[in-house]
């Protein structure tokens, strides 16, 4: 047997369990993985709590979990880029990777570079390809100034490093805690609050060009204030706004595929990207683990380590 997480129910995190399953059989095309980590992520606990039902729905019993990391032990027919044995990173469409055991398609898996630990390769995933996709989609570029709310949360943290790498200056909205982190990677802190739209204007020193939202709660309509163009501003929260205001909301779906996630990897193992991890649990600890994510504030990734 292996060991899974589900819930039966929508609600709370007092629906989560771990429960003993037949372990997955990889079909053609895919491989099966042990895994060593998975990240959790707020989409995780909107799913689980029914608040995306009509756009994602949830089928019971449910698994959780998109992405992994972990060592290949069985190769199912047709597989020839991986071999048994060899450290993997990647995804799961199927809800599964809160598991000890999860099968996936060998085309959503590249290899672990030697200098990416464990527990960033299993957190990856959701956060780098949802900050990839916002940076390519306001098309930011050297000469710019950026925007990004929520600048050092698990999304935000990579956004404003991969906007710099792309040549832009940017301003991260963030608490005074996370100032000095987000100073050491270049990205100019600005407080959340009354008079944020002065206070990034003044920080700018002149206009904003594009505009990234990580947290919703209006600051699409704070981008409009502050002159961006609605084709320059994405939200992967505020999906409201995309049919009011014509911005965009390209996210993880955008960019998810192994070719993204091995350029992404190479940039952590070259020491250019950095993917913060704010605290790990074990598979048992899963529902501390979501506790821990709604409280919020939280500098990085939370992620499950098997």
């Amino acid at each position: 047997m292996s060991r899974a997480v589900r819930f039966e129910q929508y609600g709370g995190v007092h629906v989560l369990g771990g429960v003993d399953v037949e372990p997955p059989v990889p079909g053609a095309g895919e491989v099966l993985v042990e895994v060593k980590a998975a990240a959790i992520n707020p989409g995780e606990a909107k799913i689980r709590e029914g608040l995306l039902h009509e756009r994602w729905p949830a089928h019971f019993p449910s698994g959780q979990g998109s992405d992994l990391a972990g060592v290949v032990r069985q190769i199912g027919d047709g597989v020839d880029s991986v071999s048994v044995g060899d450290e993997v990173l990647g995804f799961t469409d199927d809800r599964a990777s809160h598991a000890d055991l999860v099968a996936v398609p060998a085309d959503q898996l590249t290899h672990r570079p030697a200098g990416v630990p464990w527990e960033v390769a299993g957190s990856l995933f959701v956060a780098g390809t949802t900050a990839y996709a916002a940076v390519r989609a306001v098309g930011a570029k050297a000469g710019d100034t950026v925007v990004v709310s929520g600048a050092a949360g698990g999304v935000g943290s990579l956004t404003v490093q991969l906007a710099r790498l792309a040549g832009a200056a940017v301003i991260g909205l963030a608490s005074e805690p996370n100032h000095a982190w987000l100073q050491s990677h270049g990205v100019t802190p600005v407080t959340y609050g009354d008079g944020v739209a002065g206070r990034i204007r003044e920080a700018a020193g002149g206009s904003v060009d594009a505009m990234i939202d990580t947290v919703g709660g209006g600051y699409v309509a704070l981008g409009l204030e502050l002159g961006v163009a609605p084709e320059r501003i994405d939200t992967i929260v505020d999906f409201a706004a995309v049919a009011r205001d014509g911005v965009k909301s390209e996210g993880t779906g955008a960019a998810a595929s192994a070719d993204v996630l091995a350029e992404l990897a190479a940039l952590i193992d070259a020491g250019r990207l950095e993917v913060p991890i704010a605290r790990m649990y074990a598979l048992t600890e899963v529902r501390a683990a979501f506790d821990d994510l709604a409280a919020g504030h939280t500098h990085g990734k939370i992620v499950l380590v098997l």
